[in-house]
């Protein structure tokens, strides 16, 4: 860029600084407020600003430490110390110190830190007399009646104005500080703005002041006054500020982006109570009543309610029948069962439900017959120790779908189908286990140089399906959505998820389709 278009494109106010600048030399922004024939300061720096950008000028900045009174109030009277010695002066050189506050010259609570400093400075020595305190009068504690201590002389300067850390004696100031809330440090940063050789040549070309037209508005375009009118101009490569508008979380981003892609899918998103009974979140799903996952290290169960009456309506009085019935002996799917007997009040007790898959469930009860294609993404809760990839509470996504021709090569498809709808190309299945799904298999996908684990899948086992009155095969999967979150929003602390990072919220970009 020639040096003529660069002043060209300088503001009114960029010239102005520009111009006390070369006429006055380097300055200070309160001085080219005055100088500059600005209004603000502000207005001073943000043309500085740009012109530093534009190599047209330099910004140095230095730090002076100044000294300051807390309360001008302290300069007013005399340190409690030297008042406690003028009232040894007046009782003979000796007092008890119990007997201080009496005479109204110190408070109470100045007393204990007033007589350490006659100790310490040597105006007076502390001793007992029968189980009482007194302090006596010394011979340098004489001598100070008559001459002012060097601390008391800067405090008196410091009551004139502030001073520079670097005129003051540094023992004296760390001294006074000890002293709660009677001297302070403050940092004042001063600015010197001075012209380049790059912006001495600009200035040389001559600087002329123009009433500039920022914005074209309707009115000058229909009135063919542009053609009349002096144009700024701008320079679309030149630095601007990042501006963050408003945004939602990055997780309820992609929260919203799963939700769509099971939605143009054709299924319906289903919601429920986080409060369930073992019944529902265990029972149902074949879950044994003596599962690792239902002791208390595993499961939050609640004290109030501390349990549900799971008896059903007289619609359907036997349903906890045939769950006890499949969980003793497989009931009528052909299954042995658990070879137990089961119990109701197992069953009964409330909890914090430990995955979304009993919403499912609920709802294939309510709705057996096919075709039925519903999904959650929801919020569910297991006694787990925080840590860098655990939380007590986190999402899970869910899905299914019921229908007369679902088998597992389907299943096989609609996983393809929905990973490869979130961006994800390779995708890879592997066989696993499940409690309630037969066969089952967990889902892999190649992200970041590596084979990830996203969640689990199968075919609902009849003694999910039988007692529930489903008579066709039931696909199903799930995944965290931590997990998730934390692979394409590359976090590696699963809590940093949930800790409100300014940074990284306005950081966060709007959307994370790939």
């Amino acid at each position: 860029m020639t040096l003529q278009k660069l002043l060209d494109e300088l503001s009114n106010n960029e010239k102005k600084v520009l111009q006390a600048l070369d006429k006055h030399g380097p300055s200070s922004p309160e001085d080219l407020v005055r100088r500059a024939g600005m209004k603000q300061l502000v207005e001073v720096m943000n043309a500085a600003g740009w012109l530093q950008s534009k190599g047209l000028v330099d910004i140095s900045e230095s730090v002076q430490v100044y000294v300051h009174l807390a309360k001008k109030q302290y300069a007013a009277k005399d340190l409690p110390e030297r008042r406690i010695l003028k009232l040894l002066e007046k009782e003979d050189g000796i007092m008890f110190v119990d007997d201080i506050p009496k005479h109204g010259k110190v408070d109470k609570g100045e007393v204990s830190p007033a007589v350490g400093w006659l100790k310490r400075k040597g105006w007076a020595n502390i001793g007992k007399q029968e189980g009482a305190s007194y302090v006596e009068i010394t011979e340098k504690g004489k001598g100070a009646l008559k001459k002012r201590g060097r601390d008391e002389d800067l405090i008196e300067k410091l009551a004139e104005g502030d001073l520079k850390l670097e005129d003051c004696d540094a023992d004296l100031v760390k001294q006074l500080k000890g002293r709660k809330g009677l001297i302070e440090e403050k940092e004042v940063v001063s600015r010197t703005v001075t012209m380049t050789e790059k912006g001495k040549e600009v200035a040389a070309l001559g600087i002329e002041f123009k009433a500039l037209v920022n914005l074209i508005t309707p009115e000058l375009l229909q009135s063919g006054r542009w053609r009349d009118v002096d144009l700024r101009r701008y320079d679309v490569t030149s630095f601007a500020p990042t501006v963050h508008g408003a945004k939602r979380h990055p997780l309820s981003i992609i929260i919203e982006e799963i939700k769509d892609i099971f939605l143009q899918m054709g299924f319906t998103e289903i919601k429920d109570d986080f409060v369930e009974s073992a019944f529902w979140n265990m029972d149902t799903l074949f879950i044994p009543q003596d599962h690792p996952a239902r002791e208390m290290q595993d499961t939050m169960y609640l004290e109030e309610p501390k349990d549900f009456d799971i008896t059903m309506t007289q619609d359907d009085p036997t349903f906890p029948d045939r769950i006890a019935a499949v969980h003793k002996d497989g009931g009528e799917t052909g299954s042995k069962g658990w070879n137990y007997v089961w119990s109701s009040e197992i069953a009964s007790q409330a909890l914090l439900r430990t995955h979304t898959t009993v919403d499912t469930v609920r709802y294939l009860y309510e709705n057996p017959e096919p075709p039925c294609k519903v999904f959650s993404v929801d919020r569910v809760y297991r006694k787990e120790a925080i840590d860098s990839t655990h939380l007590p509470e986190f999402y899970q996504i869910e899905g299914i779908v019921l229908e007369k021709e679902a088998s597992f090569n389907r299943l096989v498809g609609f996983l393809k189908e929905f990973y490869a709808r979130m961006g994800f190309e390779k995708i890879r299945l592997r066989p696993a286990y499940f409690p309630y799904t037969e066969p089952s298999m967990e889902v892999e996908v190649y992200f970041n140089d590596k084979w990830m684990e996203l969640g689990g899948s199968g075919i609902f086992r009849p003694e999910v399906t039988q007692p529930l009155g489903v008579e066709y095969p039931v696909m199903a999967w799930g995944l965290g959505l931590e997990r998730l979150a934390m692979n394409v929003l590359g976090v590696r602390d699963i809590r940093d998820l949930y800790i409100s990072d300014l940074q990284w919220l306005k950081d966060s970009p709007v959307f994370y389709k790939r």
